[in-house]
């Protein structure tokens, strides 16, 4: 089957339509199927995947006339593994392609024209400072992502976005497992490095009971020998996972202290310094980190701000130089005992979901500004009608998933918000996730 590829949509796929058959759902408008690894304009001969009643699904067999924008792939992996999703064109027309889909979701979910999104673009390659990858059970080790569209394991050796120090110690890891020196308790590896690319911590997932597990080699066995094949690793911490799949950290007992080091990394970033703890979110792009942080603090001063879903502290530190009060909102017990580190004087930290927080506070509460920086789920109307009401005459909404921020936007433009400036600042590229930077104003 031949299919046209119109554009491509968030999440990576590109969109075409069937051939117009009975009962279409207008006149020369077939059913929508979605192909991933392709580019707009492209003509492909494509076998259907999955067909349901409102779409359908397709991979591309072959590229019968392929986009002037298409590149070879940097890495041996892609299109096989599910991590990237876009390698194969290049980094401008990346940009292109996001910063449209941003903007066609806030036209289509927000009824929101933007005359102007801004790109912030990153270095393409070697970016990320966080990777998490699993480890194969039983057989031969292996250490991997999924296979694309499965949660099947894809080996993979070396990832291009990843930085040097964390594709050192992938090769440290599949050495050591193919050495026999790797423990089968271990399921999942998170790797972690400093904005120097200088250190690095673990995290290794375990299963419950995985103390009764003698077999050689054991978690400790393999806690000394990735240590001593990579000096550059601070520390090592292990998280146990629950019945209910949640992963819950372990506490080193103190004679083993040394063997595991520390648990936590100095990370430098828009000129202030952060303790991140093993658990704790930092934003993964080792480039860009601070053009984020300047979008959203610089020349912002005042009274009092409010930096709801705070973290570790990111945007609370800038702010506080520039605010007499901050009050910094974090619910994750790891990152809001970091935003407690890291904060100063001026600073108060509230462990409290943001609804939680805002229920807290009088209808009289007065902000001067205030920056929300929500998990892919964004603010939901609870929290982004609360922030309507405490109407702050400057908001920024830092997020990463367009249709969640359309939903919130919308809201807050039927109170009366307007939106300024609109950024898309690249965290990750090669993939199709978006991270964007909107600035209001009451």
């Amino acid at each position: 089957m031949q299919l046209s590829i119109e554009k491509l949509v968030y999440g990576g796929e590109g969109l075409a339509r069937l051939p117009d058959t009975p009962p279409a759902a207008r006149p020369g408008r077939g059913k929508a199927v979605f192909v991933p690894f392709v580019l707009p304009g492209e003509g492909v001969e494509a076998k259907l995947t999955e067909e349901k009643p409102g779409f359908a699904r397709a991979v591309a067999e072959q590229i019968l006339s392929p986009s002037p924008r298409r590149v070879a792939p940097k890495c041996p992996y892609f299109g096989r593994c599910g991590g990237c999703h876009y390698q194969h064109t290049d980094y401008e027309h990346q940009l292109e392609i996001k910063t449209g889909i941003l903007k066609e979701t806030l036209r289509r979910l927000a009824k929101l024209e933007l005359a102007q999104v801004t790109p912030r673009a990153s270095p393409p390659w070697h970016y990320r400072n966080r990777t998490r990858m699993k480890v194969g059970a039983g057989g031969e080790f292996a250490l991997g992502y999924f296979r694309f569209g499965t949660h099947e394991l894809l080996p993979v050796e070396e990832c291009p976005i990843s930085s040097p120090l964390i594709n050192r110690a992938i090769a440290a890891l599949w050495e050591l497992g193919r050495a026999g020196k790797v423990t089968r308790q271990i399921f999942e590896v998170e790797f972690f490095v400093n904005a120097e690319d200088s250190q690095l911590m673990l995290e290794l997932n375990v299963p419950d009971g995985y103390w009764t597990d003698r077999k050689k080699p054991t978690l400790l066995d393999t806690v000394a020998s990735v240590r001593a094949a990579l000096p550059a690793i601070e520390g090592v911490s292990v998280f146990k996972a629950t019945e209910t799949g949640a992963l819950v950290r372990e506490e080193v007992p103190e004679k083993l202290w040394e063997l595991f080091g520390e648990d936590v990394l100095e990370y430098h970033a828009a000129s202030a310094l952060y303790h991140v703890s093993a658990g704790s979110f930092f934003q993964t792009n080792r480039f860009v980190t601070d053009t984020l942080v300047a979008l959203v603090t610089d020349g912002r001063s005042g009274g009092y701000a409010l930096d709801l879903y705070a973290g570790t502290g990111l945007f609370t530190l800038p702010l506080s130089q520039g605010f007499r009060e901050v009050a910094a909102v974090e619910a994750a017990p790891f990152a809001a005992h970091d935003l407690k580190q890291n904060c100063p004087e001026n600073v108060t930290v509230y462990r409290s979901s943001a609804e939680q927080f805002l229920g807290s506070i009088g209808h009289d509460a007065s902000f001067d500004y205030v920056v929300v920086d929500p998990p892919r789920s964004g603010l939901g109307e609870a929290v982004t009608r609360r922030l309507a009401q405490l109407a702050p005459p400057r908001m920024t909404y830092v997020s990463c998933d367009p249709a969640t921020l359309a939903r919130d936007l919308r809201i807050l433009l039927d109170a009366g918000f307007q939106v300024g400036q609109a950024h898309l600042v690249d965290l990750f590229p090669q993939t199709f996730h978006i991270e964007s930077v909107v600035q209001l104003a009451k």
